[in-house]
């Protein structure tokens, strides 16, 4: 038997193959889950999910409360009419607790059609440019990463919200 120190392998006489290249592996932060509430003009809730937790009903019904805070703050408590809702399928959001929830908060749920793609804007208007910015980027934690994300948030006009709305209304 010899030993080959170009690449640090012990050789039995027979065959010698190359040792496996080690390539260095950056430990992932993990993912991060953001629910993104917004209306023509501007975010109004940004939830980051705690680790080790789902989105449940009452998780999600949480938001919602928090929500309806948010936006008797942005009108100064002048919502005379009720909020049009539109959310995806997700099974918390359709739950009947949920459900309750949103009727007792004065929310008109819109109808989300299953497997139609031009009704979930957060999905095909406000995340493909925010995938955009954080493509090839690398964080060293969540927070890093949340940073980005509300950055990026906080630099969007208005004017960039209220093109779902133009487009949505042109469709009808």
């Amino acid at each position: 038997m010899t030993w080959r120190q170009g690449n640090n392998q012990w050789s039995g006489g027979i065959e010698v193959h190359p040792a496996p290249k080690k390539f260095r592996v950056q430990k992932s932060a993990g993912k991060v889950l953001a629910s993104i509430f917004w209306d023509q003009d501007s975010i109004l809730l940004t939830d980051y999910l705690p680790k080790g937790q789902t989105i449940n009903t009452e998780y999600y019904s949480s938001l919602l409360v928090q929500l309806k805070d948010i936006w008797k703050e942005k009108c100064h408590g002048k919502v005379t009419k009720g909020i049009l809702f539109l959310h995806d399928n997700a099974p918390a959001h359709w739950a009947l607790a949920t459900q309750k929830k949103l009727a007792y908060l004065g929310f008109q749920c819109l109808d989300h059609p299953p497997y139609s793609p031009d009704l979930v804007p957060t999905d095909y208007h406000l995340f493909p440019g925010l995938k955009k910015q954080l493509k090839g980027c690398h964080f060293s934690s969540d927070m890093e990463a949340i940073a980005v994300v509300e950055t990026w948030l906080d630099r969007q006009p208005s004017e960039f919200l209220f093109e779902w709305l133009a487009k949505v209304r042109a469709m009808g």
